[in-house]
């Protein structure tokens, strides 16, 4: 099994979620970007909770063996800045 440090590059996954930003799909992620500055957090913060959420839908994919599922990152993006796996048991 790889290790997690293996299995994320975190510039590519900072470079995923701007390109997310940039071309404005998912919708979500740019919405999540506006609430969590709004709430006080740098763009460099809410990039790296983004990334986090990314990352959480990749490792979902992974486990389950399934493609990518807009609705579910759209989830993990809704929790922000609480992270996605912090409900888990």
């Amino acid at each position: 099994m790889t290790a997690p440090d293996e299995f994320f590059d975190e510039s590519a996954l900072f470079a995923a979620v701007e390109n997310q930003l940039a071309d404005g799909n998912p919708l979500a992620v740019k919405e999540t970007m506006l609430r969590l500055r709004m709430t006080g957090y740098s763009h460099q913060e809410a990039l790296e909770f983004i990334a986090c959420a990314l990352a959480a839908e990749i490792m979902a994919m992974e486990e389950q063996q399934v493609p990518f599922n807009e609705q579910r990152y759209a989830g993990f993006l809704a929790c922000l800045p609480e992270m996605p796996w912090d409900d888990a048991p």
